[in-house]
């Protein structure tokens, strides 16, 4: 059950941010960057499908392009590593940050795999006012199945003034946190230096999609 929340979680993150939109998305406001990302996203989830079937790693381009511009992957790792990241070094820290970047984008493409037919509605919300933290929620619709409602945790930059996400929450599950749960202890036991090794041969391995 919670691979499956996890993998959701990865797929509705990468239809909420797309690049796509970076030039006309208006990033002064999360309420409405996602909802516009999230239209043009599936656009090109649907769009890309013949791609997708013939060489399933172009679900990593999509991630790639559609969904890195709009997460704070730097705030995100930090978060991962805690207050471990008083142990690390500068070159340790980055090397975490590419390895665990593209860690995400592979759990995020293989979510997408089987996904191309939803439609999100965001729903409307309070502006965040002095708040650098705010939650964006949203249902995902499918014809003939239940409604799932998520919630989308963004931060905003304070001398750009973007927002950016960094977690998303699912039947009271957080993906940041599971990542936490799942690496934190690794590196503790381990050593960061270990860890950025295995994430590194795990990113390396091709995508396959699952029947």
């Amino acid at each position: 059950m919670f691979k499956k929340i996890a993998l959701l979680l990865g797929l509705i993150t990468s239809m909420l941010f797309s690049a796509a939109t970076l030039a006309a998305a208006n990033t002064s406001d999360p309420y409405a960057l996602v909802d516009q990302a999230a239209q043009q996203t599936f656009a090109r989830l649907k769009s890309d499908q013949a791609q997708v079937k013939s060489n399933p790693d172009h679900l990593r381009v999509i991630i790639r392009e559609e969904l890195l511009p709009y997460v704070d992957n730097r705030f995100a790792a930090y978060k991962v590593l805690g207050n471990q990241i008083k142990e690390t070094t500068p070159a340790q820290r980055d090397a975490f940050v590419e390895v665990f970047t593209e860690y995400m984008v592979s759990s995020y493409a293989d979510a997408l795999a089987h996904f191309d037919k939803q439609t999100v509605k965001v729903q409307p919300g309070k502006a965040p006012g002095d708040s650098n933290i705010t939650a964006v929620n949203v249902s995902v619709k499918e014809a003939g199945k239940p409604d799932i409602f998520l919630e989308f945790k963004l931060r905003k930059n304070n001398k750009t003034g973007e927002w950016k996400a960094f977690d998303m929450v699912a039947e009271g599950i957080s993906l940041l946190s599971a990542k936490q749960n799942e690496l934190g202890g690794l590196i503790r036991q381990n050593g960061i230096d270990a860890v950025i090794a295995q994430l590194r041969e795990h990113n390396a391995k091709p995508l396959v999609i699952k029947s």
